[in-house]
């Protein structure tokens, strides 16, 4: 595992059809008034050039050093979009998906992948794919954290990718993904529950500066179960995983009806949510802060952070995406590689 200093933050292009590469430009260009931290983006410098001028954002374009001092990077990304460029090249046609423009979305992830084992960067921050269109590529992964999580074989050992959403006043943890919700409780096991609930424990001691995690757990029924009297699950699967965190020195409460744990008061007793399917655990944090909220993968040997929107294919092009999340996802790949290159954990 690197522990490298260097604090580059890498940005990958995501769809070109879509949003990301504007926003990318409209970061770069309104940086004094964002706050922006630098970033070095991967793509194809006469793809980012033509979609600047389809805005009508004039961008001055430069090659990255891989070699620059912290110092240096700061002083070229105020004056130019700096770039690291990519075999494959890109043709700019926004919100029209291209097959042939598959293969620099994919490489761009590799390559950032690659550069922060180096010791070359210490984040990557993905914006946004269009799976369908990477399937049709021949891509073979359900997504972006599967993707990285077979990446991360190039340090060694086995790594569990675990997907947090993360906004300013709340932090929640999927323990079941992208399937129907009649699936949800076939899916759940304490073994997989307990486990999630160290990654968490431990990800925000080493990524978030926590020193003492504290984690709360939903049920998965109303009310918790109710003792049984509305469902098992909470009793016979939540419950022993909680303890088997506890007995391994986890501070970690629950099961937790669902509906009590996310008003203002609550959240100030714990760090992060359980919750026990997707929209459990994304319905919460996408409403208290919508544009601020980041997609944080847990569990790998590297910092990802990723917006938490879509390719917003309707809007490519037209210059009225908001980069807040964006923003926010730059922002917290930047705090968290701070705290890495002081703690030397990467």
């Amino acid at each position: 595992m690197s522990h490298s200093l260097n604090k580059t933050i890498l940005l990958t292009i995501g769809e070109p059809a879509g949003i990301g590469p504007e926003l990318a430009i409209k970061l770069w260009a309104e940086q004094n008034s964002h706050s922006v931290p630098p970033f070095v983006l991967l793509t194809d410098p006469a793809f980012i050039e033509s979609r600047a001028r389809l805005l009508g954002t004039d961008i001055i374009t430069q090659q990255w050093d891989e070699n620059w001092s912290a110092s240096t990077l700061e002083q070229a990304f105020s004056e130019a979009l700096l770039f690291h460029p990519l075999q494959h090249s890109i043709e700019d046609a926004p919100t029209q998906l291209r097959a042939q423009n598959s293969s620099a979305v994919v490489e761009a992830i590799k390559v950032a992948v690659g550069l922060i084992q180096q010791g070359r960067a210490s984040a990557v921050v993905t914006n946004p794919i269009n799976k369908n269109a990477l399937y049709e590529a021949g891509f073979k992964h359900p997504g972006h954290t599967e993707f990285l999580g077979e990446l991360a074989k190039q340090w060694g050992g086995t790594y569990r990718p675990v997907m947090m959403l993360a906004g300013p006043e709340l932090r929640t943890v999927p323990a079941t993904l992208h399937i129907p919700l009649k699936d949800v409780p076939e899916a759940l096991n304490s073994q997989d529950l307990s486990e999630l609930m160290m990654i968490t424990a431990r990800e925000l001691k080493n990524r978030f500066a926590i020193s003492s995690p504290r984690i709360a757990v939903t049920g998965l029924n109303p009310h918790a179960g109710e003792e049984g009297t509305m469902g098992s699950e909470d009793r016979d699967i939540i419950l022993p995983a909680i303890k088997a965190a506890q007995e391994a020195g986890i501070t970690v409460t629950g099961p937790h009806p669902a509906d009590t744990l996310f008003y203002a008061q609550k959240r100030k007793t714990y760090d992060a949510v359980i919750a026990m399917y997707h929209d459990q655990a994304l319905l919460p944090v996408k409403t208290i802060a919508f544009d601020e909220t980041v997609n944080v993968t847990l569990g790998l040997p590297f910092i990802r952070t990723s917006p938490d929107h879509g390719t917003a294919l309707d809007i490519a092009g037209k210059g009225i995406a908001r980069p807040d999340s964006l923003l926010a996802a730059l922002k917290m790949a930047n705090e968290m590689a701070e705290h890495a290159a002081k703690s030397k954990i990467s």
